[in-house]
């Protein structure tokens, strides 16, 4: 695929995914200037893809456009699989048994070629057993992530001290060998991580809770890129207790 068709191609993608974008934007995110935007706008109208300009709003595609099935390079697809197997090893059983369906159904797309990178991949993410005590937890806190579900749980820090904690679930995250749940805790009043590995038992209080802009997974993450600039682990609960 050449460049310029890779180009046409995202400024598809691009519209699909906004109501509106501006011939400025698009030359911006693509890195070109705005008359090859309006030269590529015209040759998608030529080629029959529904292009309509609104003047002072941009570009927009009509309703009703659909994509033939995305065609993926070879590094693409080897990528897609290699983080599917990452996810299917390292996640709980629902999102691992979603991983193996997304395969599925990516292989059966593929053409011929692109299937035999897809089944030669050397990149592997062999499940080994070490995860088993992070996925026995890793469900029942994405659910309760997705849904503002408060969480109980009972955690073992690093000198074997347990402690009860009642806590607003805002995100998973994967670092190094661990999974992470970052969380309000209600008893500290701050954010707290706990590793899932370490946690004696997880489950539901029953009631829920509303993110704000001061206890949300973004502001978290805002407050750690200041305070380790990038280059330190996210606290564990018992180092900051």
């Amino acid at each position: 695929m050449s460049r310029r068709a890779d180009r046409l191609f995202l400024i598809v993608q691009i519209l699909r995914g906004r109501r509106c974008v501006t011939a400025a934007q698009l030359a911006e995110r693509l890195s070109v200037s705005e008359r090859t935007i309006y030269r590529d706008i015209q040759d998608l109208s030529l080629s029959g893809v529904p292009v309509h300009g609104e003047a002072g709003c941009g570009y927009r595609l009509l309703p009703g456009f659909e994509l033939p099935p995305l065609m993926l390079t070879p590094l693409e697809v080897e990528a897609t699989v290699a983080a599917l197997c990452m996810v299917r090893t390292w996640s709980g059983e629902q999102m691992g048994q979603a991983a193996d369906s997304t395969r599925e159904k990516l292989l059966a797309i593929l053409s011929a070629q692109r299937r035999l990178v897809a089944e030669r991949s050397r990149i592997l993410a062999p499940d080994l057993g070490q995860n088993a005590a992070s996925r026995r937890w890793f469900d029942i806190i994405h659910t309760a992530t997705g849904r503002q579900q408060v969480l109980e749980i009972v955690y073992c820090d690093g000198k074997e001290r347990d402690t009860r904690r009642e806590v607003c679930p805002l995100g998973l995250a994967f670092w190094g060998m661990h999974w992470l749940l970052v969380s309000w805790c209600e008893l500290r009043d701050d954010y707290r991580s706990f590793r899932l590995d370490r946690c004696r038992s997880v489950s539901l209080v029953g009631r829920h809770f509303q993110e704000r802009s001061d206890r949300s997974l973004q502001d978290f993450l805002r407050q750690q890129r200041r305070k380790w600039e990038g280059s330190q682990p996210l606290p564990d609960v018992e180092a900051e207790d």
